[in-house]
This record gives C-alpha cells, sequence and structure tokens, in this order.
C-alpha cells in the first residue's frame, strides 16, 4: 500500500527517505501546543503536546526515525489535531518529508476569495484503528503487541473515515474526493471559512502617513472590532443546517481538567475554533467570529467561565447574542445543573457532548446588576483595614449572597491564592470548604449579621422580619440550584405561597439561612423563604463578607442596588431519543420493559471501559426490574433501588455480594464506543431505551473487583470440572480444612503452602488448581515473603499467572517480597511484556517503588526494554488520571 499511494504522488501519506545529513537534534522552531494566530502562522501546522503512548511507533517510519540512535529512549509528542505520535528528535523530519497537519485555514492568493471551495480529506496512515472498515465493513487488528508495526488503516483526520491499508478497500480515486467533516459537520468551522489576509505592502512614507490618517480617523467612527488590521478574516457561508461553534476551555477549571480535555477538542473541530481562556481571554475570539450566523459558544468550565463570557457577550454587544452551552469543570457548577449539564464532567465522549450541544434548547437566563457605594452614614469605628469599597464583579447570574458562606468562601480563596498546587482537583476543593466552613461555625463569626443591614426588596422593608429570623447567611438567588447543586428556595410544589421559580421569570428570591437550615441544606432542606422581587436595596453598617457568583470580598460598610440587567441566552440540554434505542423507531413504545440490571465495580470499569465485550463480561448480575416503555433514569433508579428490597421480586434471587451503595451510577453502554458514566443530576434527560439494549448496566464504586464475583470460583467454592482435576477419589477428606495451609490427600497431611510454591516454580498449573480446590491459601508466601505470583513470573508461567490473578484476593498484586518488589517490578525486569499486561490490566499500582526507589517503568529503562518502559509510563499516567476521577466522583 504505501508503494502504491507513493505512486499516486501524495507524499503525505508515503514518507520519502530523509534527506542525507538531516539533523538529528531538537528543530529550530519551538514546539507549538496552541494555534498560531499572527501572520507568520504556517499552513498545516501540528499542536504538539508530550504523550506517554506506547505501542505505536514514530510516525516518520523505522527506517528514518532519528530517535533509535540515541542511547536513551527519547520522549514522544502527539498532534492534537491528527493524532500522530512523533519522537521529539523527529519532528523536523515530517518537515522533510512534507507531512503537515490537517489545514486550518485557506491562503488568499490570486483566486476570487468568494469562489466556492471545498475541504479534502486529510489521509493518515494508522497503525491502531477502532471501528470497522468504511468499504468492507470489517474491523481492524486490534491486538495487544508491541511487535506490530504494520500500518493497518488510513483514516481522515477531519471526517474520521477509515479503510484497510489494502488497494481492495482505499482506492486512489478517494485521496481527492471532498470531505463531509464527519459526524459533527454542523458545529465545524470548515477552514475554508478562514482567510489568511496579507497585509498591504507601501513604498512611500508619504502615502504610509495618509493613508495611517484616514484610517484612524475611519476607525474613530467604527466599533472596536474594525478599528485594526487582523492576520485572519472570517467569511462564512451561512446555511440553516450548520451550528458552528466556538470552544472555550478555562484549563485550570475543575483541578486542571481543562488542559486534558482541550485535545480532544482539537481533534474533532477545527483547530482554530477551540480557545485556552488563559492564553488572552475569550474577547479575540469573539470578535473574530461576530459576523457567523447561527454561531453558538461551548464554555469549559465553572460558573465564573460562564460568567466571563457572558460579561465580554455583553461589551460587544453582538446581534443576536450566541447562545452558550456549558461543559462543568468548575466546583460548584450550579448554573450548569440549572440547565441539564450536569454537576462535573467524568468521562462522557467529547463526540457526544458535541451532539448534545448541538440539539440542545435556546432559553433566555436573567443577568442582574450589582451597584455598590459607600455608606454615608457608616462612623470611623466601623471600617474595617482589610476591607474594600468595590464588589469583584458588577454582575451576576447565581447569586449574589452576604454572611457565613461568603467568609467560607473568601478563605478558601485566600488560601488558594497562597497556595495553588494545593488546590489542584474537585475533590480537595471540596474538603477545604468543608474543613472552613466547620471552623467559621464553631467560631461564629456571622451570628449578629442581623443587626448590621437593612434590606428592602420592591420597597418593602424586610429588615425586621429578618431581625425575628436572627439569619447567618442571606442569599438572592437567581437560579434554583446553591452551593454545589442543593436547591435552597426548596424543590417545586414546595412553595405554595410563591410563584414557581424560574431563571429567566425577572425575580430574585431572597432566602434566609440560620446554621440549622444550612445544615439541613445538604440533606434536602431549605432556607427560610423571604420573598420574590424585582429590586433590592441593602444597607451595611460594616464590612461584611459577601460573594458573587462565587466571587468573595470583604465589603465595608455599603449601599448596594440589584436590578435587573438583561437576558443572556443559552443552551440547555434537552431530553432526546437514541438514533439507535432499543426498540425499532417505527414499532410504537412498548407498555413495559422487562430488562436485566447488572452492576460494575470500580476496578473493572478503570481497566475494562475500553473494551465493552470484557467489561460486559465481568459485570455481576444483579437482577430483572419491569419498568414502562418511556421511562426515564430518575424511575429507573427507583425500581432498582426497590429490587433489593423486594425478595421475591422479578430476578430478586440472583447472586449480589453486597448491597447497593449510594454512590451508583448509570453507566452507558450503547451510545459510544466504549463505557461511560452518567451524571446523576442529568438522569431525567436520558430514557432507558438510550442507554441500554439488553441488559442496563450501573457502576457501583464500592463493589469489589472481580474477586468479588459470586459466579467465580473461590476457596471455599470448588471449580468446575477441567482437564488437568484430579479424578474422584484422589481428594480425601474435607475439602475445605479449618486451617487452609495443611492439606488431606491420599489420607496424608502435608504443608499446602511448600507444595504450592512448587508448582508455580515448576509451572505446573494442574497441581497447583488441584490444591487450590482442595483449600491451599493462594496468598501464601515463602520465607522471602515472595508471593506465588512472584514465583509464577520469575518462571515466565503466564497460564500460571493467570489464574492467580482471577482468583488470588486483589491483595496479591502489590505485595511485596524482602526488597520491596512488587511482582510487576519483577515482570518488568525481566521484560516480560505479556505478563506485564496482564498484571496492569488487573489493577497493580504501577506508582509504588521498591528499596531503590524504582517505579515498575524504571525498573524496564534499567533493563533497556524501551517499549516496554514506554507502555508503563502510559499506564502509569492513565492510572493517575482514573484515580483523580474516581475521586471526584465519590
Amino acid at each position: 500500500m504505501w508503494k502504491a499511494i507513493t505512486k499516486s504522488g501524495l507524499q503525505h501519506l508515503a514518507p520519502p527517505p530523509p534527506t542525507p545529513g538531516a539533523p538529528c537534534g531538537e528543530p529550530e522552531q519551538p514546539f507549538r501546543s496552541t494555534v498560531d494566530w499572527s501572520e507568520s502562522a504556517a499552513y498545516g501546522e501540528h499542536i504538539w503536546f508530550e504523550t506517554n503512548v506506547s505501542g505505536d511507533f514514530c510516525y516518520v517510519g523505522e527506517q528514518y526515525c532519528v530517535a533509535r540512535m540515541l542511547p536513551k529512549s527519547a520522549p514522544r509528542r502527539k498532534c492534537a489535531a491528527c493524532k500522530i505520535v512523533v519522537h521529539t528528535p523527529c519532528i523536523a523530519q515530517l518537515e522533510k518529508i512534507n507531512f503537515r497537519c490537517k489545514p486550518s485555514f485557506r491562503e488568499s492568493g490570486s483566486r476570487n476569495v468568494r469562489e466556492p471551495t471545498f475541504v479534502r480529506h486529510h489521509w493518515v496512515h494508522r497503525r491502531r484503528q477502532d471501528g470497522k472498515c468504511r468499504h468492507c465493513g470489517k474491523g481492524f487488528q486490534q491486538k495487544f503487541a508491541f511487535h506490530s508495526k504494520e500500518v493497518v488503516a488510513i483514516s481522515c483526520s477531519w471526517c474520521k473515515q477509515a479503510y484497510h491499508s489494502k488497494v481492495s478497500c482505499f482506492t486512489l480515486q478517494q485521496i481527492e474526493e471532498p470531505c463531509s467533516l464527519g459526524a459533527h459537520a454542523a458545529v465545524v468551522i470548515p477552514p475554508t471559512w478562514i482567510l489568511r489576509a496579507r497585509r498591504p505592502q507601501n513604498t512611500l512614507k508619504a502615502s504610509k502617513k495618509k493613508k495611517r490618517a484616514s484610517f484612524k480617523r475611519r476607525s474613530s467612527k467604527k466599533g472596536p472590532e474594525e478599528g485594526r488590521w487582523r492576520p485572519f478574516i472570517i467569511r462564512p457561508t451561512p446555511s440553516p443546517l450548520m451550528k458552528p461553534l466556538l470552544v472555550f476551555v478555562n484549563p485550570k477549571s475543575g483541578g486542571n481538567q481543562g488542559a486534558k480535555i482541550i485535545q480532544s477538542f482539537l481533534w474533532y473541530l477545527n483547530p482554530r475554533q477551540v480557545f485556552d481562556l488563559s492564553q488572552g481571554g475569550p474577547r479575540e475570539a469573539l470578535e473574530m467570529y461576530r459576523k457567523v450566523h447561527n454561531l453558538r459558544i461551548l464554555a469549559c468550565g465553572g460558573d465564573g467561565t460562564v460568567g466571563w463570557i457572558l460579561s465580554t457577550l455583553d461589551q460587544l454587544r453582538l446581534k443576536p447574542p450566541p447562545p452558550v452551552a456549558i461543559l462543568p469543570l468548575g466546583t460548584g457548577n450550579d448554573l450548569a445543573r440549572t440547565l441539564n449539564w450536569g454537576g462535573g464532567y467524568t468521562d462522557e465522549p467529547v463526540s457526544k457532548i458535541l451532539s448534545h450541544v448541538e440539539e440542545g434548547n435556546v432559553v433566555q437566563l436573567d443577568r442582574w446588576d450589582l451597584r455598590a457605594e459607600p455608606n454615608p452614614e457608616a462612623g470611623p469605628e466601623d471600617r474595617d483595614d482589610g476591607a474594600t469599597d468595590r464588589l469583584p464583579l458588577d454582575v451576576f447570574n447565581n447569586y449574589f449572597s452576604l454572611g457565613f458562606d461568603a467568609h467560607v468562601t473568601l478563605e478558601f480563596h485566600e488560601s488558594r491564592e497562597a497556595n495553588p498546587e494545593k488546590f489542584n482537583s474537585r475533590f480537595r476543593n471540596k474538603m477545604f470548604y468543608a474543613g472552613t466552613a466547620f471552623s467559621d461555625f464553631l467560631m461564629g463569626s456571622s451570628k449578629d449579621l442581623a443587626k448590621h443591614i437593612r434590606v428592602v426588596c420592591d420597597g418593602v422593608d424586610l429588615t425586621p422580619k429578618i431581625q425575628d429570623l436572627k439569619p447567618q447567611c442571606i442569599v438572592f438567588l437567581n437560579i434554583p440550584r446553591y452551593c454545589a447543586g442543593t436547591m435552597p428556595w426548596g424543590h417545586p410544589g414546595e412553595h405554595h405561597d410563591f410563584e414557581p421559580q424560574r431563571h429567566d421569570d425577572g425575580y430574585l428570591e431572597v432566602i434566609g439561612f440560620t446554621m440549622t437550615s444550612l445544615a439541613a441544606l445538604q440533606v434536602g432542606g431549605h432556607g427560610e423563604r423571604l420573598t420574590q422581587c424585582r429590586e433590592v436595596l441593602l444597607t451595611t453598617a460594616k464590612a461584611i463578607p459577601v460573594q458573587v457568583d462565587g466571587e468573595p470580598c470583604k465589603l465595608s460598610a455599603s449601599r448596594i442596588r440589584i436590578a435587573l440587567r438583561n437576558q443572556a441566552t443559552m443552551v440547555q440540554k434537552a431530553k432526546r431519543r437514541s438514533t439507535a434505542p432499543l426498540h425499532n423507531d417505527q414499532q410504537p413504545v412498548p407498555e413495559q420493559l422487562r430488562i436485566q440490571v447488572s452492576r460494575v465495580s470500580m476496578h473493572d470499569y478503570e481497566a475494562l471501559h475500553y473494551d465493552k465485550e470484557q467489561l460486559k463480561e465481568a459485570s455481576v448480575p444483579l437482577g430483572t426490574v419491569v419498568v414502562p416503555g418511556d421511562s426515564d433514569l430518575e424511575l429507573c433508579r427507583a425500581h432498582i433501588e426497590r429490587l433489593q428490597q423486594e425478595p421475591d421480586g422479578a430476578g430478586a434471587k440472583s447472586p449480589m455480594c453486597h448491597q447497593l451503595s449510594s454512590k451508583w451510577c448509570f453507566l452507558d453502554a450503547t451510545t459510544a464506543s466504549r463505557f461511560y458514566r452518567i451524571d446523576r443530576a442529568q438522569e431525567h434527560l436520558n430514557y432507558v431505551t438510550e442507554i441500554a439494549q439488553d441488559e442496563i448496566y450501573i457502576l457501583d464504586p464500592e463493589l469489589l473487583g472481580a474477586s468479588a464475583r459470586p459466579d467465580l470460583p473461590t476457596p471455599t467454592s470448588p471449580l468446575p470440572a477441567s482437564p488437568c482435576s484430579p479424578t474422584p477419589g484422589s481428594l480425601q477428606g474435607d475439602t475445605a480444612l479449618p486451617q487452609a495451609s495443611h492439606l488431606r490427600v491420599d489420607g496424608q497431611i502435608f504443608c499446602a503452602g511448600e507444595e504450592l510454591i512448587e508448582a508455580a516454580k515448576r509451572n505446573d498449573f494442574c497441581k497447583l488448581q488441584e490444591l487450590h480446590r482442595a483449600g491451599g491459601d493462594l496468598m501464601h508466601r515463602d520465607q522471602h515473603s515472595r508471593t506465588l505470583l512472584h514465583h509464577a513470573v520469575s518462571t515466565g508461567s503466564k497460564e500460571v499467572v493467570r489464574y492467580l490473578l482471577d482468583h488470588a484476593p486483589p491483595e496479591i498484586l502489590d505485595a511485596v517480597e524482602e526488597s520491596g518488589e512488587t511482582c510487576l517490578h519483577q515482570a518488568a525486569a525481566l521484560g516480560q511484556r505479556t505478563i506485564c499486561h496482564y498484571i496492569v490490566e488487573a489493577g497493580a499500582s504501577l506508582m509504588k517503588t521498591d528499596q531503590q526507589g524504582d517505579t515498575p517503568r524504571q525498573r524496564a529503562e534499567k533493563a533497556q526494554d524501551t517499549e516496554l518502559a514506554a507502555y508503563l509510563e502510559n499506564r502509569q499516567h492513565y492510572q493517575m488520571i482514573q484515580r483523580e476521577d474516581q475521586e471526584t466522583a465519590v
């Protein structure tokens, strides 16, 4: 196939040999990890990120790779836009073989810029590929193998179509055909819309000055976006079917989650529609794309990130304002919960998120003005040296509050500013909040709040009512959610004396909290409902902590006026039917569904979520539920939780190791290439038939791994018959003795531990299985603290290793011998790649160190097995990410 493509003259698919004498070191140009918007931007420039990908060879080809001549394993980089992996020293070779990334813009030339153009495919060779060939429908080779260097597929990094790398599937005719931009073409901004402009060159200084003066006069009459020259021009081709998307990612939100997902957006979209907010904010991008019809925005971050983008839209006065969707990465995410985007991003595929943004409903959101001025009636004794006269924000979307909650947020904010490295995950942030709140409660810093404030709502003075209540916190609420998902106004239907709460009705809800109601808030309670109003005049007589949408400060004695500012246009995640439901769309939805429920442990989910079939096999049957055919997951949850309370219910007698924990969640098993978790706040948006076919899967983080499955054999449950099982009569007496380390075989009692070790050393699988059936302890250790797994690894016995991993307790994975080595250390030092794969996928820790301080990856490096070291480094990085996700989910 390489030769066939070479004959076609398509150099970017078949790299020619590098120029003799080419440099082997670092390329001269610095590596870019962001899109270049300057006039010197290179056409088809890659966007590089460091990577630990293993098993994927350098894209320049082994015969052209300069890194293989280096004494140590060279670092690798991966292009986020086309997903090729290259050794860092080999990046210069890409330029020599003329392989460029997918072009994100078009050059201005002599052709008419209004001339209709189309996007061509960007074909890339792949040594690994998911899915099936578009031509023959067969899958691609997917095997774990370090030695696989064959190109198995050719895929387009725009539309993601993939073909087998052979002439019968991929023909030369397909190279030049137009690209459809794939499943998300409606939200992708085509590179043909983005034109690089040429700066006008003038030779006469007088002419320059004259034009500059004329330009300055014209600029004074134009908006800020038209007053200066930009290297790039956006020339859209409007279409009612398109909803072009701008993605703004705050890489620091939610424990730096944004930095991890920005690469996924660069892959699915045009890199020039994805923006890192740490590189200058959203203003430049919004000005550039202001004339794009049907534009939508995806804000990836916390509620503060959303407020930043909305305020920028206010300043630019775009007509009409583009609607804003949310990918929640923050700590509270109350606005995201209100608009059905959930309480935090877990592991939903980016492809699904793009579909939700495209299909979401456009709604309105009230935004409120805040005007604060010093209170002239406050005396010098009421002033605080640490207080400020200005609010952190002059507009809010969620809430404005003062008192206890603002004081806790202020302490958190000051601590994070002083030690940012200690606040790098959503879980740690919430733990700090809880500790600060408890200490502030003991100090009682806000107990006299009512004595120092006056509140007038729509001309009605609420001060007497507030003084009777003696609240320690007052909240002026615009949306139903507050404080990471609680509902302080109460659930719908609970407040009969007031109008239903809405985020687009032009009213604020005013709520007071005592310490009792604040504590009850976390378990479904609510505060004291004071009023609903359109305007508030708040007067404080001393410095009091306040917060505006989570931005805290200590405000000196002030007069604060709150009034409606405008309404922002937002995207609300819609409830939708799957394109491939359980029942054919042309058939009526049945009145009832009888569906099997199976649960998955967190251990199995982390190890196997990329492989649907293996994860299904690892699941534990829980029972069968009967639900209405149009049930959403909220209703299904109630049926599943009742399943355990009904011993005579359908399927309730299926084996169970433990009761379901309170933290279980649904898994989507049908709408993506892998399993992923569904946020509990989004369960009402998903139908049962959307996430399941014949069986529904749930994730229980407190369920044990494969060793807890009742269908797997244990020392107290005999193994099924096997070819090497002992014949009847070969074992006499009890098979489960009071002391499992001693067995009675053929009338003789002997030490089973020594026999087990000898069986592992001799690679005698049948003997090991026989001893285990008789009650032998698979956790037995020798005098040097080596486990059976240590001995099996030392002899390279794959069969025995697999048996021990399947049947021994999970503790065997990280058990250490006298030198501090785990079995994974030993396998890595011996270069046993397949056994390393078995142990890693079983859940062994890759962070453990031996007495020399070496991890398994470092042991592989010392053994000069660079490919194995790269694999272990990749899995170590993945394990760290999954551990943080697990902490977040908990």
